[in-house]
């Protein structure tokens, strides 16, 4: 009868310890997965902060504050499609977008966002049935709440090389005479001509007619496309092209836009600041008469390791930018493959494959009391 009873504990203690040891690597995989897939994104973007602007104003005596707009800037999403995603890279680097972009929303409370064009991958030769598919999902990635404005631009994923460039539509600079460019040129002269007019309020030129004007400001250019230049070569900083590639001379039409298209633009807008996407990577340039160019980088996983987002705190005559990184790919699969790592060991421990270290010892200093 005793011999039973302590066969009948033994079971239930072996019962135990099995238990034990699957709560155990439930508990790990549960808390690696909630930190690798949800907390990683609040810790990293909880740091990123709003550019300080202050622009005082004069009205008589009184200095007041030019309200301040709050602009995220994203690039180059690329959404995979049905004919080149995989399904488990898809779901990887979008739920990584997904929860990088609902995060940033919670945590910095943007006014408005603009996605700099590639939003898709393979929108030059979807289906109507994929690009539906793709628009939903692309719907539900970058939710938002109604008082936050979401803006668009196209980018040559989206609608294919026209080989077309307004909020530009960068990809319709092509300047061969296309109904797309035509219409597209025939805009840019006409905001050009109201610019011009804003500019000019006070010489109530006869030219300018009766019409509502524009804000005097200089307007920001955002596009897909960057402006020329040669290469990435004066590009810095870590999340500029690799070395190896920054010296790789720009094609124009394909990399940047034409030197003559981006001439246009500058002569046209006179923009104060131009904000644009396609390389992937980041760089600041120089145009003209000290007209600044920030090319933003990739928001996937899929075309870097380090992506990021501008925060740009405007208002009509000022601004200010500062860059938010997003997490690092390789510190996600650094933490999967340390937890992986443990949850072996701690296996091969419970099963007598392998001692700890400090169990070890604690033999060892048996071994000496003993004798």
């Amino acid at each position: 009868m005793a011999t039973i009873r302590l066969g009948f504990r033994r079971q239930n203690f072996c019962l135990f310890k099995r238990s034990f040891l699957l709560l155990k690597l439930i508990a790990v995989v549960f808390a690696v997965l909630l930190f690798c897939e949800f907390l990683i994104y609040y810790l990293v973007i909880f740091r990123c902060n709003w550019p300080e602007l202050k622009t005082p104003a004069y009205d008589g005596e009184q200095e007041t504050l030019e309200p301040v707009l709050k602009a995220m800037f994203l690039a180059d999403t690329h959404l995979l499609g049905e004919v080149r995603g995989h399904w488990l890279d898809k779901l990887r680097r979008e739920w990584q977008m997904e929860r990088a972009f609902q995060t940033a929303l919670w945590l910095l409370q943007p006014e408005v966002v603009f996605i700099l064009g590639d939003i898709f991958d393979e929108g030059k030769w979807s289906s109507s049935q994929a690009w539906a598919d793709d628009v939903e999902r692309f719907q539900k990635m970058f939710r938002h709440p109604h008082h936050v404005q979401l803006k668009v631009v196209a980018g040559n994923h989206d609608i294919g090389f026209h080989y077309h460039f307004v909020m530009v539509n960068s990809v319709a600079l092509e300047g061969d005479g296309c109904n797309i460019c035509s219409e597209a040129e025939a805009e840019l002269i006409e905001i050009s001509h109201k610019l011009n007019c804003s500019r000019e309020q006070e010489h109530h030129s006869s030219q300018c007619g009766d019409g509502q004007p524009l804000p005097r400001s200089a307007p920001v250019l955002l596009q897909h496309f960057p402006l020329y230049r040669r290469s990435d070569a004066n590009c810095t900083g870590e999340d500029a092209a690799p070395p190896e590639e920054r010296g790789t001379p720009f094609k124009e039409r394909y990399d940047v836009l034409s030197r003559e298209a981006s001439q246009k633009l500058l002569w046209w807008l006179q923009p104060r600041l131009v904000l644009s996407g396609h390389t992937h990577s980041a760089c600041e340039v120089l145009h003209g008469a000290g007209i600044s160019e920030l090319s933003v980088p990739s928001f996937s996983w899929r075309n870097r390791n380090n992506p990021s987002f501008i925060m740009g705190s405007m208002t009509p005559t000022e601004y200010a930018l500062s860059k938010c990184y997003l997490p690092f790919e390789n510190t996600v699969l650094i933490t999967y493959c340390g937890a992986a790592g443990f949850l072996v060991v701690l296996i091969l421990v419970h099963f007598g494959f392998l001692d700890l270290p400090f169990l070890f010892g604690c033999q060892l200093l048996r071994k000496f009391k003993t004798v």
